[in-house]
């Protein structure tokens, strides 16, 4: 089992609000850049959609189960059909979108226990909680040419990663990182 990061971020290391949605000042810094870097599997995630778990956050699953479900294509497909983990406190349900259950428990140990490689998107805390607790072995980071200044950053404690590769996709640079 591996946990992989995947994230938009800023050139200055911002995740927060990439497209705009959370109403931020510079918001929508993401979607300034076209299509492109944005459009499809851009985080080159293929078989592990069908594979692995996604675990998302409250937030980023509320904002995913209003846009996903509505949309057909190879990647929405296998998006929609994708297992789904949702840690929250306070939802209740998440029928809304296909194949997603609430995580029950503490967060460290359901991603412990898990046997399928555990897909993070967005959820900027998520991603912070397992690797303060060691257990990220990867980042797929999307770099856009944009500068926020302000805002909630993916790394909040010291790593040392190694490059695996880089590639431009569209205006924006995938860079992919192992943790040491």
């Amino acid at each position: 089992m591996s946990v992989i990061v995947a994230e938009f971020l800023t050139l200055d290391g911002v995740a927060e609000d990439p497209d705009g949605s959370g109403g931020t000042a510079t918001g929508g810094w993401a979607f300034r850049h076209g299509p492109e870097a944005v459009a499809g599997d851009k985080f080159r995630l293929g078989t592990l959609l069908d594979t692995g778990v996604l675990l998302l956050g409250r937030t980023t699953w509320e904002l995913f189960a209003k846009l996903w479900p509505g949309r057909s294509g190879e990647f929405p497909d296998r998006l929609n059909a994708a297992a789904k983990l949702v840690a929250s406190r306070t939802l209740q349900d998440v029928s809304a979108w296909q194949n997603s259950v609430l995580l029950r428990g503490d967060l460290v140990d359901a991603v412990e226990r898990e046997e399928r490689d555990v897909v993070v998107i967005g959820s900027v805390g998520i991603a912070q909680t397992l690797a303060r607790h060691g257990l990220v072995d990867e980042y797929r980071v999307l770099v856009f040419p944009s500068v926020a200044g302000t805002g909630r950053r993916l790394f909040d404690t010291p790593a040392d990663l190694d490059l695996v590769s880089t590639t431009p996709v569209g205006s924006a640079i995938l860079s992919t990182y192992r943790t040491r």
